[in-house]
């Protein structure tokens, strides 16, 4: 299926024109080329991903397939409430190391994602690749580029540095704990493994919370996402609500591609959510085996960067 990005409501078309030329494609300054919509607005995705395809396809017959499959049981038996809890008291400390946003961009040079069925690539590209496509439809909403930048740069946590976690601790689709798994879940079966699945306090609808309660207040599965947001507020960046609800819940797809869950959500949740299904489509299917010139575009992302952070971070 040929998936097309529309402009979203949230932004004006005044804001997002970008040039059109008679080529078929858009080529971002890195040199990273993103296909274009017939009307020339945002951009086609492609129908097929690197392997040849559907995007987020987890039953399609590969070697890929088999080890993302493997992946997603050792993550669904293994992330209980009780492990989320013990994950965040532990890196909450911030007590890693110190260093700049891009100085953890080049760390992601050393990770690849065991559970992205689409891309096997190092994940610094992915990180350019999404950016450099949301720059060209959204030239005016720079927080939503570095963003897209900075939304997986927790995957640090598979380093030796960072604690050499698991790759079940840190990557995949995430979900709430503390209350049943929707079977909107990737791989659902296995959920029925993990310690949780029939705790009494656990496996009703709402479990321990309640309608509106607001997505801050549900423990959602340990990764790469919720520390990420946790580096970025506890280090005082600027960036917008929406952003940082962007990095926390990008890999919540239960919820914002399948809508489970949306029993949670307050009225903040539901306005930056809209922003989350937007970033989303970049998000998945900028993938390319394309790399962009990473030197090309490395002063504009550090302006971004000395705009909405401080120079040292502490990891």
């Amino acid at each position: 299926m040929t998936i097309l990005i529309e402009k979203p409501e949230l932004v004006s078309q005044s804001d997002c024109q970008i040039h059109v030329d008679e080529s078929k494609e858009l080529v971002l300054d890195g040199g990273f080329p993103v296909p274009k919509s017939l009307s020339g607005e945002g951009f086609l995705a492609p129908e097929v991903n690197s392997f040849g395809n559907s995007f987020r396809d987890y039953n399609a017959e590969s070697e890929r397939q088999k080890s993302v499959e493997e992946f997603y049981k050792q993550q669904h038996v293994n992330q209980t409430y009780d492990f989320v809890q013990k994950m965040k008291e532990e890196y909450s400390k911030l007590n890693r190391m110190e260093m700049s946003i891009w100085e953890c961009c080049e760390l992601l040079n050393e990770v690849v994602d065991d559970s992205d069925p689409d891309l096997d690539e190092p994940q610094i590209q992915h990180l350019l690749q999404s950016a450099e496509a949301i720059r060209k439809d959204y030239p005016n909403e720079d927080w939503l580029h570095l963003t897209a930048l900075i939304h997986d740069l927790g995957k640090v946590l598979l380093l030796p540095k960072f604690g050499g976690l698991p790759q079940w601790a840190v990557v995949g689709d995430t979900f709430p704990l503390g209350c049943a798994f929707d079977e909107a879940n990737i791989h659902h079966r296995y959920f029925k493994e993990n310690p949780d699945y029939n705790n009494p306090s656990y496996n009703t609808k709402n479990g321990i919370y309640w309608d509106g309660c607001g997505l801050d207040n549900v423990t959602i599965s340990w990764g790469h996402d919720d520390y990420m947001y946790l580096v970025a507020k506890e280090n005082g960046t600027t960036l917008p609500s929406a952003g940082l609800f962007i990095i926390r819940y990008h890999s919540l797809y239960p919820l914002h591609k399948e809508e489970a869950y949306v029993q949670f959500l307050n009225d903040e949740d539901k306005e930056n959510l809209k922003w989350l299904r937007i970033f989303n489509k970049y998000d998945l299917y900028s993938k390319s085996k394309v790399a962009v010139d990473v030197e090309k575009v490395k002063p504009y992302y550090l302006s971004l960067i000395e705009k909405y952070f401080p120079a040292k971070l502490k990891w």
